[in-house]
């Protein structure tokens, strides 16, 4: 009776992990087995060194989707022999964050070995969610282990961040998510009556018969996920189960229908991303504040890093807008700190005031082409030497050298402005436009040389 309720029970396991999408089946199921993230689990590194110690301590985990953040947590659990809790932060509250604090107490005050709390998600955690988890975590009373898709520093709180090892997880690599698929692949052609097999094997097939996959496509799907595991062997068992009770070969083109709609092929590390970008700073200098809002909307919908597009529109406020409406620069740096204190989705608002305020202002290039053609004269003409009155004269033994000898203290001078040579040498660099602000500047600027010059 036992046996037979251990068969339907084996039977019930396998039904449910068969009811997994591939890439939570194709999770490893030892360390050996994960991909990617060598920079932190590579010999003599801290994680590797944490986990050889069998003292993990706490750790957040952050980086983009499909890194494998989670996976990596249920890893060390295995490797270092710890129990392990789960809870996600999208829908547990602090009640369930006491109850697994008080089962590991229990635990620890047994004679037991500190488990594992691993919490998805922890940016989603209020404050005093966080604040709940610091007595156990400082107390070494569980081993916390959080992930998170965004900026640490501003999504956890510094009292649990500075009680944390932070580890840094980066987007896997092109050829790291080909291999997974190809493992995925051959776990599905090895056949059932394969000695080897262990228990559960079955479950990380994609079906039944033979599979025909084109390298052209598992090609496409690597680099088409951006970096993304998870997405990239989601589209490939669509692409697979699709086809396969009809024998279609998975080709490139079934991939591309698998992969779904990328917003017109959107790369956020290639021709789209600087594409974008381009169009997004051109429509904003050539004022069109409409055509500019598109190519945001367009970025912000393929997932670009909204700390380059902050910087983007920072060098713009200089670039193209400078001293015709000096307000442009503030605007933008404003907007770089709203988004990184906001974050998505809210953040998107802070961007569109942004782009329409500074797609509206006069422009003006001045700025830009002034530095452009001061560096280019010191680069390619002789250096002109500091004029003596100009020298440093604090020193002792500066003034039998004649440093700034017949130097005029301008704040003395009518105006404001000495009638005093500063550069040595005839040069004009900085030419305001009759725009914006820029206009008051050259009319003042005329006044001044015409001051300088003793005029």
């Amino acid at each position: 009776m036992n046996q037979t309720r251990s068969l339907f029970a084996d039977a019930e396991e396998n039904n449910l992990e068969r009811a997994q999408p591939l890439a939570a089946r194709m999770r490893p199921r030892q360390l050996s087995e994960f991909v990617g993230q060598q920079h932190i689990l590579g010999e003599g590194k801290l994680l590797r060194r944490m986990i050889d110690a069998r003292r993990l301590g706490s750790i957040i985990f952050s980086g983009p989707p499909g890194t494998g953040k989670t996976t990596l947590a249920h890893l060390l659990a295995i490797e270092t022999g710890s129990k392990l809790r789960t809870l996600s932060a999208v829908s547990s509250g602090v009640k369930d964050v006491r109850e697994v604090l008080a089962w590991a107490t229990d635990m620890v005050a047994a004679g037991g070995p500190r488990p594992i709390l691993f919490i998805d998600e922890i940016h989603r955690f209020s404050k005093s969610q966080q604040d709940a988890l610091l007595p156990d975590v400082e107390a070494g009373i569980v081993s916390l282990i959080g992930a998170t898709t965004s900026n640490p520093f501003f999504a956890v709180n510094s009292a649990l961040l500075s009680r944390s090892q932070l580890f840094q997880l980066e987007s896997l690599a092109p050829e790291e998510i080909n291999s997974l698929m190809r493992r995925a692949l051959a776990d599905s052609t090895r056949g059932l009556g394969d000695s080897t097999r262990e228990l559960g094997d079955s479950t990380r097939e994609l079906g039944d018969g033979p599979l025909e996959v084109d390298d052209d496509a598992i090609e496409y799907l690597a680099d088409a996920c951006e970096g993304d595991a998870r997405r990239a062997l989601s589209a490939l068992e669509i692409a697979v189960l699709s086809g396969r009770d009809r024998g279609v070969r998975v080709t490139r083109e079934v991939a591309v229908e698998s992969m779904g709609n990328r917003l017109g092929g959107y790369d956020a590390t290639g021709d789209d991303h600087y594409d974008l970008a381009s169009a997004l700073i051109k429509s904003i200098r050539g004022s069109d504040v409409d055509a500019a809002m598109y190519w945001l909307a367009r970025m912000l919908e393929g997932g670009e890093d909204i700390r380059f597009v902050c910087r983007r529109l920072v060098i713009l406020a200089s670039e193209d807008i400078g001293n015709a409406d000096p307000q442009a620069l503030v605007v933008a740096v404003a907007a770089m700190q709203a988004c990184e204190f906001v974050g998505l989705p809210e953040c998107q608002l802070t961007l569109s005031q942004t782009v329409a305020y500074l797609a509206l202002s006069p422009k003006s290039n001045s700025a830009t082409s002034a530095i452009g053609a001061a560096r280019q004269d010191v680069r390619e003409n002789k250096i002109v030497p500091v004029p003596k009155h100009l020298r440093d004269a604090h020193y002792k033994g500066a003034g039998e050298l004649g440093h700034g000898e017949g130097y005029q203290y301008s704040h003395e001078s009518d105006g404001g402005v000495a009638a005093q040579d500063y550069l040595g040498v005839e040069r004009t660099y900085y030419q305001p436009v009759d725009r914006g602000f820029e206009k008051d500047l050259a009319k003042r600027l005329e006044e001044i040389k015409r001051r300088l010059k003793g005029d």
